[in-house]
Formats: structure tokens, C-alpha cells, sequence
């Protein structure tokens, strides 16, 4: 079990920071699989509110490691790294409660996706984000969805295609963060941020997470009706209904 992904739950928060400093917090193959497991459980846990990424400063996760033994070892370990690192960005994703990255420092390449992939990112305004993978002659093909969706396509493509950095302040403009703030005071608005999705209610949160899912693809007609089903059924039985989500099959 890898030992670089320190755990606090404390009040509802539970904070999983990247603690590989000297390194930037690079991903390696033990804490890609510390964190899915924890976030598999955090799901299943009611003791957790909400979920909160870091990384020991001063980077917030400069990618994801490729070991040198595998750098040649072809398209298997390529492959097996990125269905990993995938799995873990679906599962923050598709995750019941509300997910936050606390971004300080440099998010590159599967860095910047891992902050992606949670549902609000906060950044000091020095934070960095880029996206390097071109440059080096690989394809930022794992994060793209995330970018896109974040973004819009002319603005990802820029980024990706580029690579050109970001600061935290340029990010909040294009859509990649959700908040900024000087470097002295994001810890402070994080530990309120957190607090004030602690102390809302689990089901309407789950179900706010659920239907913004389901909008995915969906005209703006279906997404009122699907609203007014969640609404009504939510009100009625206080549980978290089933929706369609595009690509997945609902019991009857």
C-alpha cells in the first residue's frame, strides 16, 4: 500500500494529500491505486461529506510517473497505466458526494486532470496549469474529456495543443477553476468551502451531482423534465433516484 497519499477525516472532510513533495507529487502506479481505493470507499462511507484533493506543497501534482523499467516495455504497460489513472478520474467523477482540489503550485498533464475531474476546483492565483504531453511527444488522451468539458473545444485545443502554462487567475477565466485566491488565504477558504458542503445535506447533493450527469447530451426540454422527475420524486420520498446517465443502463 503506497504511503504517499496521507488521509484526514475529520468532521465529515475527508482530505487526501499527495505527499510526494521532492517529486511534485507525481503519480506513481501505488498511489493511483491508494487513491481509487480510498475514493471506492469514501462512497460507501456515511461518516464522509465530502471529499477534498491536495498535494504537499509547493505543487498541487506535476503527472502521472511512468517507471523506468516499463518505458519500453510497450503498449501493455502504456495501456495498463492508462486504464489505472482513468478508472481513478471516472470514479472522482461519478463519485455520490462533492469533490474538491485545493491546487497550489504546479497541476500538469494527469496533475491537471486529476483537479479536473473533481467537482470544484479551487487554485491560489500563482498555480500553474499546463498540459506538456505534445511537446514530449505524447497525446494528453486520459485528461482531454475532462479539458473539453471544462473549457469548451477551441480553448482545449489551445491548451492541449500548445501546452502553453496557465496561471491560476487565467485558469478561473477559461473555466478550469472554480475559485482563486492569494496563496496566504487559500487554505482558509478551502477549510470554509468544505465545512459549508459538510454541513449541506447528502441527498441533495447526490441528487445534484446525479442530474448534472444526466444532462450530459440531453436538450434543454428533457433536462426541465428530467428536473421536475428528480424534483418531485425527491420531495416525495426524501431518496436519491435513479436517472439515466448517457452510457448506462437503469434497473427497473
Amino acid at each position: 500500500m503506497s504511503q504517499s497519499v496521507v488521509v484526514q477525516l475529520v468532521d465529515g472532510v475527508l482530505r487526501l494529500t499527495l505527499a510526494r513533495p521532492a517529486e511534485g507529487n507525481l503519480l506513481d502506479a501505488g498511489m493511483i491505486a491508494r487513491l481509487a481505493e480510498l475514493v471506492a470507499d469514501a462512497d460507501l462511507d456515511r461518516r464522509v461529506r465530502v471529499l477534498a484533493v491536495g498535494g504537499a506543497s509547493p505543487d498541487f501534482c506535476v503527472g502521472v510517473e511512468v517507471p523506468q523499467e516499463e518505458a519500453g516495455a510497450g503498449l501493455a504497460s502504456a495501456r495498463a497505466t492508462a486504464e489505472a489513472f482513468g478508472a481513478l478520474l471516472l470514479s472522482l467523477d461519478g463519485l455520490s458526494k462533492p469533490t474538491v482540489a485545493i491546487v497550489r503550485g504546479r497541476a500538469l498533464a494527469g496533475g491537471a486532470g486529476l483537479a479536473l475531474a473533481c467537482d470544484v476546483v479551487i487554485a491560489a492565483r500563482a498555480a500553474v496549469f499546463a498540459f506538456p504531453e505534445v511537446a514530449g511527444g505524447l497525446v494528453p488522451a486520459v485528461v482531454m474529456p475532462f479539458v473539453r468539458g471544462a473549457v469548451g473545444p477551441k480553448v482545449a485545443f489551445d491548451l492541449l495543443a500548445t501546452g502553453r502554462p496557465v496561471t491560476g487567475e487565467e485558469a478561473l477565466v477559461a473555466g478550469l477553476v472554480s475559485r482563486v485566491y492569494a496563496e496566504g488565504d487559500l487554505e482558509r477558504a478551502a477549510d470554509e468551502l468544505l465545512r459549508t458542503l459538510a454541513g449541506r445535506g447528502p441527498t441533495p447533493l447526490a441528487l445534484l451531482k446525479r442530474e448534472f450527469r444526466a444532462l450530459e447530451g440531453r436538450s434543454l426540454q428533457d433536462g426541465v423534465r428530467l428536473g421536475i422527475e428528480v424534483a418531485t420524486h425527491a420531495r416525495g420520498s426524501g431518496a436519491v433516484p435513479r436517472v439515466a446517465v448517457p452510457g448506462e443502463e437503469v434497473p427497473a
